[in-house]
């Protein structure tokens, strides 16, 4: 077999969550000339008494099998029959979450030393007397004695008779004239006046003073810090200082320098800052995993080059980065963006136009998006108290899994937050761990260990422990039952559970329909994850949801969407500019200069023009208002400003008809299409299987007692997936099983068997 393999032929996904770590692979098919098999590996992402590194060890799996060849653990892997790997990780949420990052030092402006700190005063527990505020992510601050400041606008002196005002040059041929300033001119030194990539015209009042930065680098190289992260003020506009500093701490040897002009050039200070930090923080911890994980192959995978494997990373906005534009800041939501992309891709259809709603049910969380016909990006958000601005897919979290523990606290049955991960697991994972979802799931008949992969206790060839669920059950329902008036079922306690996990997955799910105006019972919910499947009927019922997609690969669909995903490339310039008739031919040629950059740079990443796709974004705001939304028109004939104030209206519920529009900043991003055309879509092919349906043939490889709401347990067939046809329908009740997941039929659904997914409807 591994002769029939050619080089550069394999394509290895691989998606390491909290919990479990799943490989996708497509290879030639050595029977069929032009078609290409497909291969899943799923393992824990943590099993330290069988190896160091989940996604190596399950592309050694897949090597060992496609190529035929004996493959130890520890070997170093040739890459020659690899085409591609890409990888998705949560190495640097987690470091977040857990406040486990590198310690860094903050470099600001003197006098800004406490910024961070003051924040926003944003408090998001308003009534608290005792508030508790996250600490910083730094550790040490050094104040830079540089200061510039802002003396008027340069893009619509027609607004402002006191606008500085340039030629083409960059020369000043007028002065701002309020405050007492008659113009001084842009020569050399302190005083000077020079225009900034927003447009404002920029006044130096103090020059860096570099060696005594260097000086105070060097005390901070001595006490031991390696990452720094660097934030003047106006820097989005006038970068030169920060570069200053850079240079400075590079040449005094710091590993690792977050400059925040680079990484966001964004006007406001307090985000940009933090994001900075947050870069500094997570990157040298996501760099040394990255590390490890290419000392696993020979020197062919980090070399790069047309000649030698590539590997790509899903970055939080849903698109592939290279190695090079992968960093900490852009990686915060890598594993839930490659479900986004998968679900999206598989579930959407351009004719029906009817949006769905994304559940990703994994071990240790849940993760809810939605999805219209386009990725729903925020450029600000709030992970584990840190306010990040960078583009990032509009994803709800909440912290309910497989893995979140089951507990009875003051009459309550919780699920969750705390998760049991991968070690130990659950208490069935056979490694001492907590009472969880799976135990419950695996008591009520939802899990089969039969069927279920044996890959758990010291061995990892040993099946579920269904009886150390049931002791570690027996004894909270002895709890419960001791604060009940009556008494209650066994099945009933352990299911009231399970409804408390439903109720908390839903709560992610309202926010982003109801809390926005939309209809949750108008949306297809698209389920995936390893726990999908056994939690997606109840679920759409609890909605009001009567479509639901599941697709064949749900278990493992982010790894899949990994395979779907494009490569993405995003520049961004700062603005201070009023939109109107004036102004916006300069905007247009500022976004066409920036088009030109990016499709230049995906052309040098080996894709042809045709398959490049580029949206030019505006993020506009009303004068005298500090929310900014990202307008990306509809079609080229819809202008910015009206765009603007549909999506404003939308959002808020007005428009502010007097006010100045004005653009903060100026966004292109370029997609380079990994395919050219999708494949029917699942509605249409319902639709087209629809008049001629027919019931299952298969045979049910075992019937099993499931316990439903409502009915009690029930005994009901189980079929393997891969035994059913394309056009078959199943009624409920029934379990469904492949080799990675178990989905529930409940009694009120009917499944149609599509060519890549279960179409399922609820009555």
């Amino acid at each position: 077999m591994g002769k029939s393999v050619p080089d550069r032929s394999i394509r290895i996904c691989a998606d390491r969550g909290g919990t479990f770590c799943d490989v996708y692979a497509s290879y030639p098919d050595p029977d069929h000339d032009g078609e290409r098999k497909e291969m899943i590996v799923k393992l824990l992402s943590q099993d330290a008494n069988n190896y160091a590194d989940a996604p190596t060890e399950g592309i050694r799996r897949i090597l060992e099998t496609v190529t035929g060849e004996n493959i130890p653990r520890g070997t170093t892997l040739k890459t020659d029959k690899i085409d591609y790997i890409r990888l998705s990780t949560t190495v640097a949420t987690n470091a977040l979450l857990e406040r486990k990052g590198r310690k860094h030092a903050l470099v600001i402006t003197k006098g800004f030393k406490d910024l961070l700190i003051i924040g926003n005063q944003s408090r998001p527990r308003i009534f608290d007397l005792n508030i508790k505020r996250p600490s910083p992510l730094y550790s040490a601050v050094l104040e830079v004695d540089e200061r510039v400041t802002l003396v008027g606008f340069t893009s619509d002196p027609q607004a402002d008779s006191n606008a500085v005002q340039f030629d083409k040059s960059g020369t000043v041929t007028r002065g701002y004239r309020g405050a007492g300033w008659d113009g001084v001119s842009d020569g050399e030194g302190p005083g000077r006046v020079v225009r900034g990539i927003s447009g404002e015209a920029v006044r130096i009042l103090r020059e860096p003073d570099k060696e005594a930065i260097r000086k105070d680098l060097k005390k901070l190289y001595d006490d031991g810090y390696r990452s720094i992260a660097i934030c003047l003020v106006h820097s989005y506009t006038f970068p030169e200082h920060e570069l200053v500093v850079g240079e400075i701490a590079s040449s005094v040897g710091f590993e690792h320098v977050s400059m925040s002009a680079q990484l966001l050039p964004m006007i406001k200070l307090v985000p940009r800052g933090v994001s900075a930090t947050a870069d500094a923080y997570l990157t040298p911890v996501l760099m040394s995993y990255l590390d490890g994980f290419f000392s696993g192959f020979d020197a062919k995978l980090r070399q790069g080059g047309p000649e030698n494997p590539r590997v790509e990373f899903m970055g939080s906005d849903g698109g592939l980065l290279d190695l090079q534009n992968f960093s900490g800041l852009k990686s915060i939501l890598s594993g839930p963006a490659g479900g986004v992309v998968g679900f999206a891709l598989t579930s959407w259809d351009e004719k029906r136009k009817q949006p769905v709603i994304g559940i990703d049910i994994g071990g240790t969380s849940t993760d809810v998006s939605r999805f219209a016909g386009r990725y729903e990006t925020v450029y600000e958000t709030t992970t584990a108290g840190v306010t990040i601005q960078s583009p990032q897919l509009d994803i709800n979290t909440v912290a309910a899994g497989g893995g979140s523990c089951l507990t009875f606290k003051n009459g309550l049955c919780l699920a969750g937050p705390e998760s049991a991960g991968a070690e130990p697991g659950p208490a069935c994972y056979r490694k001492g761990g907590p009472l969880a979802v799976t135990d419950a799931n695996l008591l009520l008949g939802r899990l089969l260990p039969d069927f279920f992969p044996k890959i758990f206790g010291k061995s990892e060839k040993e099946p579920l422990d269904a009886d150390a669920s049931r002791s570690a059950f027996e004894k909270l329902a002895e709890e419960v039952n001791a604060g009940s008036a009556r008494k209650l079922d066994f099945d009933d306690i352990v299911y009231g559970f399970i409804k408390v996990a439903n109720e908390t997955m839903c709560r992610p799910i309202r926010a982003l329909t109801e809390s926005r105006g939309y209809a949750t019972s108008a949306h297809v919910l698209a389920s995936f994850g390893g726990a999908g499947g056994q939690h997606a009927c109840d679920i759409a019922k609890l909605l009001g949801i009567k479509t639901v997609l599941i697709h064949r690969y749900s278990s493992i669909l982010s790894a899949f969407g990994l395979n779907l995903a494009d490569r993405v490339h995003e520049v961004q310039e700062p603005s201070s500019t009023p939109y109107n008739d004036n102004t916006r031919g300069q905007l247009l040629s500022r976004l066409d200069a920036l088009s030109q950059t990016v499709h230049s740079e995906l052309e040098k990443q080996g894709f042809e023009p045709r398959r490049i796709k580029i949206d030019r974004m505006l993020n506009m705001r009303f004068d005298g208002t500090d929310t900014a939304l990202m307008i990306l028109p509809r079609d080229k004939d819809d202008d910015y400003a009206a765009a603007f104030n549909r999506a404003h209206k939308e959002q808020f519920g007005f428009v502010l008809s007097n006010a100045r529009i004005l653009v903060d900043d100026l966004v292109v991003r370029g997609v380079g299409r990994t395919f050219d055309a999708r494949p029917e879509s699942v509605h249409a092919e319902a639709e087209r299987l629809r008049p001629n349906v027919r019931a299952t043939k298969a045979k049910p490889r075992a019937e099993h007692d499931v316990y439903f709401d409502g009915a009690g347990r029930i005994h009901v067939p189980v079929y393997v997936l891969g035994d059913l046809e394309v056009g078959e329908e199943l009624r409920g009740p029934a379990v469904i099983i492949d080799e990675t997941q178990t989905i529930v039929i409940t009694p009120d659904a009917r499944a149609l068997v599509t060519s890549m997914q279960l179409y399922i409807t609820l009555d």
